[in-house]
């Protein structure tokens, strides 16, 4: 632009022209004005010039808010897991926590020592109702130790091993338990049936004094089972005029497929002698 013999006439000119220039925008308020207008007018190419920088940013914008967005949600998720595993350790906690004082009321209703143990095992066979608990001969467990929980008995021990029992249940077919009607006093022996939730008495007479909603209760009879604990209610009496005996089907007060935290009923040193035992084999078989 400033090659040739004018150029430094030319160079002069745009000089002096820029301090006239600064000299009228300095001095005379028509100028100041124009420069407004002629700001207005460069005002659509200052935005053209400026989009390609503001999109860059916007876009990087993008970019790094959805990677924290990303980030924020999986930070989220994993809190959001963790708070419903909490939240379901402390429903589960709290079931067992009225579990274990349902537990401890009944226990305050034994005369008897008690111990508590917890159910570690079931027997996967269908035609064997037997559990496996937490104590064994180095626990002092013995052989025919009843077992109950909050709602009443569930069975007794019948194997034993040094940390852990197996515990047959009422319900097995080869359980047979004697009992009596609470409200009337009649004596009978439950028969388990192989059905978790039923139980049958034995050689009810037709006219025996027993009736639906009736409480079944320990006997006391063999020696093995003290008196008076909760078995089971009657939920069904069948009378056929042609037969000598009724049928009646009662339903386990004890929880036997839920219950984890059982007790153990020591009974007193008398009961536990060999002839009690060797009796109550005899029954079971």
């Amino acid at each position: 632009m400033f090659r040739g013999r004018s150029s430094g006439r030319f160079f002069l000119l745009l000089v002096l022209f820029a301090f006239l220039l600064m000299a009228a925008d300095l001095y005379t308020a028509k100028v100041r004005d124009s420069r407004a207008y002629l700001s207005l007018l460069l005002t659509p190419l200052q935005w053209v010039v400026d989009l390609p920088s503001r999109f860059a940013g916007e876009v990087s914008d993008v970019v790094v808010d959805r990677s924290l967005l990303l980030k924020e949600n999986a930070r989220l998720k994993s809190e959001s897991l963790y708070l419903e595993r909490k939240v379901q350790q402390n429903a589960a906690l709290r079931q067992e926590n009225d579990r274990l004082r349902e537990l401890v009321g009944g226990s305050l209703r034994v005369d008897e020592e008690v111990q508590l143990v917890e159910l570690i095992g079931v027997n996967p066979d269908p035609f064997q109702h037997q559990i496996i608990i937490d104590r064994g001969s180095e626990n002092q467990v013995v052989m025919g130790l009843p077992v109950l929980d909050a709602g009443g008995v569930m069975g007794q021990v019948t194997e034993l091993s040094h940390y852990t029992s197996r515990v047959m249940l009422i319900t097995d077919a080869r359980h047979a338990l004697p009992v009596e009607v609470n409200r009337s006093g009649f004596r009978s022996i439950a028969l388990g049936k192989g059905e978790l939730d039923e139980l049958e008495l034995e050689h009810v007479p037709d006219t025996a004094d027993i009736r639906t909603g009736d409480l079944i209760v320990t006997s006391g009879l063999g020696g093995r089972f003290p008196r008076g604990y909760p078995v089971a209610k009657v939920a069904e009496v069948v009378r056929d005029p042609g037969q000598q005996f009724a049928k009646v089907i009662i339903k386990p007060s004890a929880l036997l497929d839920k219950s984890r935290h059982l007790l153990l009923v020591r009974m007193p040193a008398p009961a536990q002698n060999a002839e009690a035992v060797s009796a109550e084999a005899e029954v079971l078989q």
